[in-house]
């Protein structure tokens, strides 16, 4: 059975929304705000975890934003992203240009819930709030990695949403990474 994994760069106070300023969100780029070490660090861990997933989860917005940029690059990162397979949630989206790239059509709680029978291994999903705060809210999230940047936005899209219930997570594992960076490991505690 597949582990969907959420990776996410986030804020201080909790924002998601435009990490890199290509989205034109006046706070956006502030994943830049690092120093080389930790935006090299932080390109590891990256690297890591593409090399250790089974699959890429994705919605459609950070789908499309990934599929223009990367399939025309190269290197190790470049070449383990653009070969594994990628699924897409999406009503919209029929015919997806980056390769190894596979539509789920239908109710996506119903989708990743297959799709977990169906792998082994880590799926992981990235950026994709929207998405991730339905995985959130339907029990489908088995792991939360959250790479933590030292800057507080004060407006922007967060993480995490209304949910119908509380949601408890358990801290296991804490790094830094670089000078600056956290990251922390949740796991859902399900017997709450």
């Amino acid at each position: 059975m597949g582990k969907i994994v959420v990776s996410e760069n986030i804020t201080l106070d909790g924002v998601v929304q435009d990490p890199a300023g290509a989205e034109g969100f006046g706070r956006g780029g502030w994943v830049g705000r690092v120093g080389e070490r930790g935006r090299e660090e932080a390109a590891k861990v990256l690297l890591d975890e593409a090399l250790g997933a089974e699959a890429q989860l994705f919605g459609r917005r950070t789908y499309e934003f990934l599929a223009a940029r990367w399939p025309s690059r190269s290197g190790e990162l470049a070449d383990r992203l653009n070969r594994k397979p990628k699924y897409v949630v999406s009503s919209t989206l029929h015919d997806p240009a980056w390769n190894n790239t596979t539509v789920l059509t239908g109710d996506a709680v119903s989708e990743v819930s297959m799709l977990k029978q169906q792998l082994a291994g880590d799926i992981v999903v990235l950026a994709s709030f929207q998405l991730v705060r339905t995985l959130i809210e339907h029990d489908l999230a088995d792991e939360l990695r959250l790479m933590i940047y030292p800057v507080v936005l004060g407006a922007g899209e967060r993480l995490f949403g209304e949910t119908s219930d509380k949601k408890p997570l358990r801290l296991v594992s804490t790094r830094t990474v670089g000078n600056d960076l956290a990251y922390l490991t949740y796991r859902p505690v399900r017997d709450a």
